[in-house]
């Protein structure tokens, strides 16, 4: 019906075009002007395209498998309750980083910047931190990563360290087994003199029926 409409309309129009008489003129006008109001009422009014939203830009969610250069070289500073991580980088976008804050590490990437994607990550912290607190400004020519402490103190550095000096206390071991890992660390750290002082010392006091828990490292 709406093909046989529209083929109306063209005979009509290429009609109106040849007409000469103003009766002939009127009647043909009319009848256009129906068939372009029947012609609309089966189309429906055009659809109106629905307005675009202004407002802040979502992160777009990152594609699997990006390759990223790892920013291992950064500064940082810290006061009694927070630490101040400044990564220089130029071009970087707010809404193309993404950030993942856990209690003992941080992982922040750098999306699209000048074609390039980038990373800092620091796997295990030194302390715990709070995540939810921790935030990430971008400058023009650096991006700044702050972290809270979950407790309040100074930080020796930002990666955590395992201290070899402190001895084993596990309940279930051989209650010597700490002080004997004690002096191992201790002997395998330490310079000659330490390590003749160390070895005299366990000598002088152990017993015959005592294992020598230096043994294998002179």
């Amino acid at each position: 019906m709406a093909e046989e409409v529209k083929q109306d309309l063209e005979e009509l129009r290429h009609l109106l075009t040849t007409a000469k008489r103003p009766r002939t003129v009127s009647l043909i006008s009319n009848e256009i002007q129906n068939l372009e109001k029947l012609q609309s009422l089966r189309e429906g009014p055009p659809a109106t395209p629905a307005p675009t939203p202004i407002g802040a830009p979502t992160p777009v969610k990152p594609a699997q498998g990006l390759n990223y250069i790892t920013l291992a070289s950064f500064s940082w500073d810290q006061d009694n309750e927070k630490l101040k991580i400044y990564v220089s980088l130029e071009g970087v976008q707010e809404e193309k980083i993404e950030t993942v804050f856990k209690p003992m590490s941080v992982d922040v990437k750098f999306h699209d910047v000048q074609g390039k994607h980038y990373r800092c990550a620091i796997p295990k912290l030194n302390k715990e931190i709070v995540p939810e607190k921790c935030k990430v400004v971008v400058k023009p020519s650096r991006v700044i990563i702050t972290l809270f402490k979950a407790s309040k103190g100074n930080w020796l550095d930002l990666h955590f360290k395992e201290d070899k000096l402190k001895p084993n206390l596990d309940k279930e071991k051989d209650p010597m087994a700490g002080i004997m890992d004690l002096m191992k660390n201790m002997y395998e750290e330490g310079d000659e003199e330490m390590k003749r002082t160390i070895a005299k010392a366990w000598t002088d006091a152990r017993s015959g029926k005592a294992a020598d828990p230096l043994k294998g490292y002179r």
